[in-house]
């Protein structure tokens, strides 16, 4: 789909530098206009926003009322350009969305909300529903990120046609060039000089991922004498002190703080030599990340309060769920699939790879795109 005017305005509340190659292909295939806020809370790595041609402003996310809002600037004006399509973070609480879709709905202008959606089956109180159902309801189609949110948005009384699964994408193209090419090494037996079975983390070292309850499930298994070993791969952003917890549960020799890797090559070949992911907070990216190079996902089942990536896990398929906070269950957990033969190693790696190729792509969201664009 390509368009020769510019009639797609995409504003976001970041550029975070894994949505690059969506981004990247958004620019190519679709002709759209960027704006991009530029921070929030959390830090994240951002992508070099002068490689799309379409980068028009990156504009100041302004906290309001206490700190609890957003307001981006410079953004609502653009309504009143010659944009048809305004795709938008569906994030209520950034106000000058709010703005930008009812203006666009006198204007019979068309706004897609890119979203998390509702994360609850739970009934909501009157106050959220005051603050997050007007704002879905200026909207053209919702853009979501997985199955999970999109049943609860229908049982809620959202048309159906409204709703289309983005789900969501890494730099497929690059893991899938390295992913061709990797092997088996000896990275694991070398470093830690044994034969022990691999768990592997990858993501941001933060509390809410509870990396604390993967080596209380490591102590577990070896007073059960299923010792194993774990290298945690990412950014300490909370700055736990991960030495002292693994000192004190007494697996100095059983553990590989590895540290921050941006070199995929490298990322990828940790996780593919590793017999299991464990992720016991929530998993989000990370999910993703494993599947990519075949490795099994485990991480709570407390639906709730998951990454929308939880829904590529299929249980006891290519991982498995956990009661939330429950050592003694991830302890059994991990030790079910840390004794997979070669053969069943093998089809939950096929199985893996099919999910991420048929849907978490980025040649796939290009795809709901153009659908959504041209509906």
């Amino acid at each position: 789909m390509q368009n020769k005017t510019k009639n797609i305005c995409c504003i976001f509340n970041l550029a975070p530098h894994y949505r690059s190659a969506i981004f990247t292909l958004m620019d190519k295939e679709l002709n759209c206009d960027f704006y991009f806020g530029d921070q929030v809370e959390t830090p994240i790595k951002l992508m070099d926003v002068a490689s799309l041609s379409g980068f028009k402003k990156t504009v100041r996310n302004v906290k309001i009322f206490n700190n609890k809002y957003t307001w981006q600037k410079n953004v609502v004006g653009l309504v009143f350009k010659n944009y048809k399509h305004f795709i938008l973070t569906g994030d209520h609480k950034i106000l000058s969305n709010w703005v930008i879709a009812f203006l666009a709905w006198i204007l019979n202008k068309k706004v897609y909300l890119w979203m998390h959606g509702l994360k609850s089956k739970n009934e909501l109180h009157w106050r959220e529903k005051l603050k997050i159902y007007p704002f879905y309801k200026l909207a053209y189609r919702f853009l979501l990120y997985g199955n999970y949110s999109r049943n609860i948005l229908i049982e809620k009384g959202f048309r159906e046609d409204k709703m289309l699964c983005i789900y969501n994408s890494l730099d497929y193209n690059t893991q899938l060039k390295i992913r061709q090419n990797i092997e088996k090494t000896n990275i694991y037996t070398d470093y830690f000089k044994n034969e022990n079975p691999v768990l592997i983390y990858v993501g941001r070292i933060q509390k809410i991922k509870k990396i604390d309850l993967i080596l209380i499930s490591m102590v577990i298994l070896k007073q059960r004498g299923n010792d194993c070993n774990l290298v945690i791969v990412g950014d300490n952003t909370d700055d736990l002190d991960l030495g002292k917890i693994v000192r004190d549960a007494g697996l100095e020799s059983n553990v590989w703080l590895y540290g921050p890797c941006y070199d995929e090559e490298l990322t990828g070949e940790l996780i593919y030599n590793a017999d299991v992911c464990v992720s016991p907070g929530n998993v989000g990216l990370t999910a993703m990340h494993s599947f990519v190079y075949g490795t099994p996902v485990i991480t709570n089942g407390n639906f709730e309060n998951q990454g929308p990536e939880f829904e590529v896990i299929e249980s006891k398929l290519t991982g498995d769920f956990f009661e939330e906070n429950n050592v003694w269950d991830l302890a059994n957990k991990i030790s079910a699939w840390i004794g997979l033969d070669n053969k069943n190693r093998e089809l939950v790696r096929t199985r893996a790879f099919e999910i991420i190729d048929n849907k978490y792509n980025p040649n796939f969201q290009i795809q709901v795109l153009k659908t959504a664009l041209n509906s």
